[in-house]
């Protein structure tokens, strides 16, 4: 009997200590992620997407919302499909119902998805403010629990911050950023200074978040999405039916700049949102200093809750690491059990 008891005793102890264990290496929570994009003029955003959905898939990324910060009627149905492929259709999508900038691409691929996969969202426009569900999600969130990745135009924050108390939560636009967003990663800005795309596209709404973002601020800036360069191996790869793959794989070959493969800014960003910039990236802090024509430079400040990051891993080791999560496969859904 006492033999029985003291192997009881020493299992409850294993088992004990696993736990233990198991919740020490789990004690990091999920990051959660609200992905805002203009995926439409470029394509970067698609692998920055897919990304996401392989964080998600692996248990190191809750997507809680995918908006776009670009007006096209194409945006928000390219992003739905793409939602569906890996899984989460249901995921909400915003865009902005103030003006904005609506940009399509000439490379047919937003078209050639939305013709060919599922999806339930027909048109950019039916889809609700990105506003209402930057307010909504974050409401019902932890504080300072919310990374939101940016990859476009600055256009939805401002409006955010600029939002008043609504149904969804009685604090202002900033009283509701500072509470429940950690953090914001942004591919925006050419660093140590010059004019990139998505700041000067919409400069007046780059400009007002930059000036008066309560936390802390991560860009990714241009010059670190240039020299890494995806898409080959997904293309060259036996993936089927993949709207991620397809997009990679028709617009490649329309620019003789992509020949190797097409830079990353994007996934650079949600690389950063998840990972942090431990290992990747080295950083240098300040502010950034924004004119009217969307010309960026750097005002540096050891002490700044802005930061711009400096290229650390080798390019080819970045880049490897960033292709594989792009060429990630839907986890098929869990079957309902019977009765």
């Amino acid at each position: 009997m006492n033999k029985y008891f003291i192997l009881i005793i020493g299992l409850l102890i294993m088992a004990f200590s696993g736990c233990a264990n198991n919740s020490q290496k789990g004690s990091v929570p999920l990051v959660k992620i609200i992905f805002d994009t203009d995926l439409g003029p470029d394509y970067d955003d698609v692998g920055a997407l897919a990304i996401l959905h392989a964080m998600a898939d692996s248990g190191k990324a809750e997507i809680l919302a995918t908006v776009s910060s670009n007006k096209n009627e194409l945006v928000a149905p390219s992003i739905n499909v793409i939602n569906t492929y890996f899984n989460r259709p249901a995921l909400p999508v915003g865009a902005p119902k103030s003006r904005g900038v609506s940009l399509g691409s000439g490379q047919h691929w937003a078209d050639s998805i939305v013709a060919k996969y599922p999806h339930a969202i027909r048109s950019t426009s039916e889809v609700p403010d990105a506003v209402e569900i930057y307010r909504k999600v974050l409401s019902k969130e932890p504080d300072a629990s919310v990374t939101v990745v940016t990859v476009g135009f600055l256009t939805n924050l401002a409006n955010l911050l600029k939002s008043r108390s609504d149904s969804y939560s009685g604090l202002t636009g900033v009283e509701l950023v500072q509470k429940k967003i950690k953090r914001l990663v942004s591919m925006a800005g050419w660093f140590p200074e010059g004019r990139e795309f998505n700041i000067y596209m919409d400069s007046a709404a780059s400009k007002y978040v930059f000036e008066n973002w309560p936390g802390e601020v991560i860009f990714t800036g241009f010059e670190i999405g240039k020299e890494i360069h995806t898409g080959l191996r997904l293309i060259q790869s036996g993936i089927q039916n993949s709207p991620v793959k397809d997009v990679f794989r028709i617009s490649i070959p329309l620019s003789e700049e992509d020949r190797n493969g097409r830079m990353s800014w994007d996934e650079t960003a949600v690389l950063t949102g998840i990972y942090g910039t431990d290992g990747f990236f080295d950083t240098v802090k300040g502010k950034i200093i924004i004119d009217t024509t969307g010309r960026n430079k750097w005002e540096p400040n050891p002490q700044g809750k802005q930061m711009y990051v400096v290229q650390k891993m080798p390019v080819d080791q970045i880049t490897r690491f960033i292709e594989d999560r792009m060429m990630h496969v839907p986890v098929p859904p869990a079957p309902k059990r019977g009765f």
